[in-house]
């Protein structure tokens, strides 16, 4: 199911032993389009800091409740790694990151975890917390091995669902609005679409735009081209954030632009995967 990011803000991140906080950002990776943390505010148990927490902890979430259970204890989150969400998350936390909490390594595979479509997949195919087993070496052939070890070092690209509300959208012709929320798939953490708010052009609309149809992103212009005409975007299907999108509605969507939906794309790769 698609939920919006927005429903997230200030969720409890229920440990095994105790609460630890409330979500109050996420980052997602801006090449695969898929959340890869949770920022979370600890409050007066850490004195307020912020600590990351991985969708690979996070077990059924609790809509009614708006609570977020998550495989760890409290004193894994209390004896995390650092993290300063002024700075730019670095490969090399990452890897501290992960080596602290035993998950393998999300990128360098063919799924959207790694070697998985679903970070709850990768986690218990490779037993569980504290392996230190590398699930994307495992499945990457020879070829792709020294590009693997060469992304080891490199930055991730990860950024703020919360910096990113705002950016402004412009269509091969003109602009059409601002970012003002996503949508994610609550089972891969996928992000499924940018909402956008159409307001300075088009007053009292709100369209929806994939990740696929983005031609560019200028970060430090804060500004998403997407290879639609404003015509297109015009004739397209609206959304109403105060109903729930379903599948016939996101067919409708593609088919209006002419696209592939990203399901059947989803359908091909989780073939591949259960091949390897």
């Amino acid at each position: 199911m698609l939920r919006n990011l927005k429903e997230l803000h200030d969720y409890a991140i229920g440990a095994t032993d105790g609460e630890v906080g409330h979500v109050k950002d996420v980052y997602f990776d801006d090449q695969a389009w898929v959340v890869r943390y949770l920022v979370v505010d600890t409050g007066g148990w850490l004195s307020g800091r912020k600590v990351l927490i991985s969708p690979m902890a996070v077990g059924t979430p609790n809509w009614e409740t708006r609570q977020l259970p998550v495989s760890i204890t409290k004193q894994q989150v209390e004896n995390s790694p650092g993290f300063d969400s002024a700075k730019p998350v670095t490969r090399q936390h990452e890897m501290e990151y992960s080596g602290y909490y035993g998950y393998p390594k999300y990128w360098g595979g063919i799924g959207y975890w790694g070697a998985g479509m679903y970070p709850n997949m990768v986690m218990s195919s490779t037993g569980g917390f504290g392996t230190q087993r590398d699930i994307a070496e495992e499945v990457e052939n020879a070829r792709l091995s020294a590009e693997a070890r060469d992304e080891d070092n490199a930055d991730p690209h990860l950024r703020s669902a919360d910096v990113v509300t705002g950016y402004h959208i412009h269509a091969s012709d003109g602009d059409i609005g601002h970012v003002c929320g996503m949508l994610i798939d609550d089972e891969t953490w996928a992000v499924r679409y940018l909402i956008v708010d159409t307001s300075n052009w088009w007053l009292g609309h709100q369209m929806l735009v994939a990740p696929q149809w983005i031609d560019s992103v200028n970060w430090a212009d804060r500004t998403v081209a997407v290879k639609l005409t404003r015509q297109a975007v015009e004739d397209a299907p609206a959304y109403d954030s105060a109903t729930k999108l379903l599948r016939g509605d996101e067919v409708r969507l593609y088919e209006h632009y002419g696209r592939s939906g990203y399901w059947t794309v989803s359908d091909k790769r989780e073939t591949d995967i259960s091949r390897i």
